[in-house]
């Protein structure tokens, strides 16, 4: 899982005209999670798993692997407009996919732990890894931008709070929910890849 998000992360870090690693690439796929969608009652629902998982990765894997066929069409023919109108469809959906599939590693039925991170609107709050300072580092990441091609940080430990996260469950207080996922993190995961970013 860890090579393949290293690879995700490296085709999405700048989102620019030079994809190289499109030419050669599969489809992308939806992560098995790896628990039940129960598995984090109460403190995230099955129904919410279900959806999120299901329907809004997903939606993600979808849209990436279209727009990824799109643009290897516009690479082959030369058409630098359409690779550039596409690159927004690129960003969000590759790191709606990036990010999910870090968001699932991050919990656990046996997670547990009390930092806090908070963010403005829709997005992720970020754990990341500096490798220029050698420390960790609290970001904020605005819609589905992926961590490491937006801050150059390497993503240890991402919390969704869009409200596809939340809402069946805990209505508009996203603080709530915010207070309960510290409940199912798992941190054992965290620190493998923090050990995987230091090397």
């Amino acid at each position: 899982m860890l090579n393949k998000l290293n690879y995700l992360q490296r085709c999405y870090s700048s989102i620019s005209p030079d994809f190289h690693c499109l030419a050669s690439k599969q489809k992308h796929t939806l992560p098995d999670l790896p628990f039940d969608y129960g598995a984090l009652e109460p403190h995230i629902s099955a129904e919410i798993m279900q959806l999120h998982h299901s329907k809004h990765h997903a939606t993600y894997v979808n849209n990436l692997n279209i727009t990824e066929e799109k643009y290897a069409e516009a690479l082959a023919k030369g058409d630098v407009t359409a690779q550039v109108s596409l690159q927004p469809a690129l960003r969000f959906n590759g790191g709606g996919h990036i990010n999910h599939s870090i968001f699932w590693t991050n919990l656990s039925p046996n997670g547990g732990g009390e930092p806090a991170v908070g963010v403005q609107g829709s997005g992720w709050g970020w754990l990341g890894y500096s490798k220029n300072s050698g420390r960790l580092q609290l970001a904020a990441a605005s819609n589905q931008d992926p961590l490491q091609g937006t801050t150059g940080l390497i993503p240890l430990l991402g919390i969704d709070v869009w409200e596809h996260a939340y809402y069946l469950q805990y209505k508009n207080v996203r603080g709530d929910y915010l207070k309960a996922i510290w409940n199912v993190i798992n941190w054992e995961n965290v620190g493998e890849r923090l050990k995987a970013a230091m090397k």
